[in-house]
């Protein structure tokens, strides 16, 4: 038996086994030798299309030059604008009016911020949503006492009378209003993923735990019971942040995080950086990028063509508004540019949503693929140690395979395709898909 992880294993076998006696040696060393390719298909690389906030141009504009090229993309959604949500924005603690009424007499601290921001865009007044926001940032970026100021400051307009009554929720929610769960479930079955952006897109660091918890598996609860498991995999948190705190509850809940995946096999390069794929003692680098509306297409041209440059990188690309609807809002047509570029490279690119990619990966990590020769064939088992019910993608085997042989049948359970056989330095070998932990691959010369 052959047993191979992400590196194929040189192991002699008798020609006798499979009648190859005629082989010259150096051919036999790789008879039966199997790697799970480092990408699906045996690709170079991996793109993934990202948009945020779900703002209704992203639908009405993106998604349609998303069909005519034939691309996948991921969408994180905000849920709690979405008509038959079960679950929107809300404060989960004390009566408000006790928590304005307290901020008369005791500053904002360390001791009372996480309460006092989670709460001051419930307070009943206008225009509360945005100081919530730019307090949480503030507090993130280890400005506490300008975050304590803002919401000392809000606070103070609140109990003077100086903001008009009501409830505006941010420009991040009011653009993603007018698309339905039934729309989400159509474009869903077309192959693109929903996954989450929160309820309400608030600034989850400044965030006490009840409402960061609420934000979080709330979006997912919706999710599920309208889309199904399938898109309760990946998230993004609101603008990006990496903040420890508000990741060690958002890990426990979604599997895959635009924002942070601290996998030991994984280097990750986020969008604020100017660094480059380069050297890594990493099996992966995931490198995000960013287009504004300041970015030439010639640069995000660059993105796909450095990524074909190495054998390790997975491109995410991240957008927000389209056609003047949304933040930093790229023209529909420079994407119909871009998108048939990046298709054209589809021969060595795997162009795939954020959760299969980040499926795959892990399925490679944690996988084995196990070859045995018998008579004329060649037996593979394929396993990884994962929850199936979560992982669930097939993945792509090379196996190397006689000299003579031209094309191989590959059969596993009742499926049975015909593949073509390739070379390279070490012999010559077949490239197919299997699933993991369903039953024995066998290859027969076709």
């Amino acid at each position: 038996m052959i047993t191979t992880n992400y590196k194929p294993v040189k192991t002699l076998l008798s020609a006798a086994l499979i009648g190859l006696q005629s082989l010259p040696a150096h051919a036999q060393t790789k008879i039966g030798t199997t790697e799970i390719t480092k990408w699906q298909y045996g690709k170079t690389g991996a793109v993934s299309i990202t948009y945020d906030d779900g703002s209704m141009n992203q639908f009405r504009k993106a998604l349609p030059v998303m069909d005519k090229v034939k691309v996948p993309a991921t969408f994180f959604i905000i849920t709690g604008s979405i008509p038959g949500s079960k679950y929107h924005g809300r404060f989960i603690g004390r009566p408000v009016k006790e928590i304005i009424k307290e901020s008369a007499t005791i500053p904002t601290n360390d001791q009372n911020f996480f309460e006092r921001c989670s709460a001051t865009g419930y307070l009943g007044y206008m225009g509360t949503i945005a100081a919530h926001t730019q307090a949480g940032s503030l507090y993130d970026s280890g400005k506490k006492e300008k975050a304590f100021k803002i919401l000392d400051d809000i606070y103070a307009k609140a109990r003077n009378g100086e903001l008009k009554p009501g409830y505006e929720p941010n420009d991040e929610f009011k653009q993603s209003v007018g698309s339905t769960w039934d729309d989400f479930r159509k474009d869903a079955a077309r192959g693109y993923e929903f996954a989450s952006h929160s309820i309400t897109h608030p600034s989850m660091p400044g965030l006490d735990e009840p409402n960061l918890l609420w934000e979080l598996e709330k979006s997912k609860a919706d999710i599920l019971a309208q889309l199904g498991p399938k898109h309760t995999f990946s998230a993004e948190c609101p603008y990006g942040f990496e903040n420890d705190r508000v990741m060690s509850y958002a890990l426990k809940i979604y599997p895959a995080l635009r924002n942070r995946m601290p996998e030991p096999w994984l280097k990750e390069i986020d969008r604020a950086s100017k660094q480059s794929p380069g050297s890594t003692d990493k099996d992966y680098i995931q490198w995000q990028r960013g287009a504004t509306t300041k970015t030439p297409l010639p640069m995000m041209k660059l993105w796909v063509d450095t990524t074909l440059t190495h054998t390790n990188t997975w491109l995410v690309l991240v957008f927000h508004g389209i056609d003047g609807m949304g933040y930093e809002a790229l023209p529909s047509t420079l994407l119909d540019e871009y998108f048939r570029y990046i298709k054209s490279k589809d021969d060595k690119l795997w162009i795939a949503t954020f959760g299969d990619v980040t499926r795959y990966m892990r399925e490679r990590e944690h996988g084995k693929a196990a070859a045995t020769v018998a008579g004329n064939s060649v037996q593979v088992k394929v396993s990884h140690t994962l929850d199936s019910k979560m992982y669930y993608l097939p993945v792509t085997l090379k196996t190397y395979v006689a000299s003579g042989w031209v094309s191989v049948k590959v059969l596993q359970g009742k499926k049975s395709v015909k593949v073509k056989v390739d070379k390279d330095d070490q012999g010559t070998y077949v490239i197919y898909q299997a699933l993991p932990n369903i039953g024995v691959i066998t290859l027969t010369k076709a």
